[in-house]
């Protein structure tokens, strides 16, 4: 019978260390061929909201299954059905929302773990919502930050975010009373944002930052402008085909432009060092964050496989003769 695990149960397993080392793998994965991940499609709800579903399999884990969620002004629901990879057998319904939340800021973490310059100290992050609350705790598992700089609209949100953050990673975070200020002498410069313009113009990155852009997927929306992306020397993304569907902040610079899109790396590619994250120190290096399948499934399959040596969670009786 397929193991039911809440949000609850899920946050009493999944930490950050397993989430970062559950992606990497996902990302190994696809570089050798033996994991497959199907780009997100939407369907539009008759009232204002979508429903989203992608899919992935994992021969190696020996899983498969899919991530569906609503978004709607009444809120957001995730749920992970996993399957065996060998009887396809449901083997868990995973609520999912907090599972998106960390494997997200793990896959930045991973992208910085191997793209920003091993001397990165200062981060800067716009957004304070949920999502860069994780953003920032993996990045602060990948180098040992010295001071974040935060910016948000709301002052309020900004400083309690601040206070929270800086308890939770240890290092002081600060808010600041623009994106400008955020960006200015940041290492590393996360983006976890819902806006539909550009908040970071490129004239304000320092040489040799590297950039995680993760609030925007769809094309008609984007984080950075132009010149920001411009400036990138090394642009990779989870996802290219993922990217060319929803990424904004690479479909309006680069359009349909097949030779421009060429410059676009999977992240897989440089986590198993066929590609190099960055080839010197005075570098800008761009991690387009779109969040694909194949992350949920690996970190469901670690998560359903914990969960069975400890007994949590409960069966749900389906498909009894």
């Amino acid at each position: 019978m397929p193991l039911l695990l809440t949000e609850a149960d899920v946050k009493s397993i999944l930490t950050m260390p397993m989430a970062m080392d559950a992606v990497e793998t996902s990302f190994q994965r696809l570089a050798d061929g033996s994991a497959v991940s199907h780009s997100r499609q939407r369907l539009r709800l008759a009232g204002k909201g979508f429903l989203h579903y992608m899919a992935a399999s994992d021969a190696t884990g020996g899983y498969l299954g899919l991530k569906i969620y609503t978004v709607s002004p009444s809120g957001a629901r995730f749920l992970v059905p996993l399957f065996s990879g060998q009887s396809g057998e449901m083997v868990a319904l995973i609520e999912a929302n907090y599972l998106g939340q960390v494997r997200t800021g793990a896959a930045s973490g991973v992208a910085t773990r191997v793209m920003a310059r091993a001397n990165a100290r200062n981060a800067g992050i716009i957004g304070t919502g949920l999502q860069a609350r994780t953003q920032l705790e993996a990045v602060a598992l990948a180098r040992k930050l010295e001071r974040v700089r935060a910016f948000s609209r709301s002052a309020e949100r900004r400083e309690q975010f601040s206070r929270e953050m800086t308890q939770r990673i240890g290092v002081p975070v600060s808010p600041v009373a623009s994106a400008e200020e955020a960006v200015r002498g940041a290492d590393i410069l996360i983006t976890s944002t819902n806006t539909l313009h550009p908040v970071v113009e490129g004239r304000w990155i320092e040489r040799g930052a590297h950039i995680n852009a993760i609030g925007s997927n769809f094309a008609d929306r984007r984080e950075l402008d132009a010149e920001a992306v411009g400036r990138a020397n090394v642009i990779a993304a989870d996802s290219v085909e993922q990217s060319k569907i929803e990424a904004g902040d690479l479909i309006q610079v680069y359009g349909q432009d097949a030779s421009r899109w060429k410059a676009v790396h999977e992240l897989s590619e440089i986590v198993t060092g066929k590609v190099a994250g960055r080839t010197g120190p005075d570098q800008i290096t761009l991690f387009k964050s779109n969040g694909i399948a194949i992350e949920d499934i690996v970190v469901a399959g670690r998560i359903y496989e914990i969960a069975r040596e400890r007994g949590t969670g409960r069966e749900v009786p389906m498909w009894q003769q």
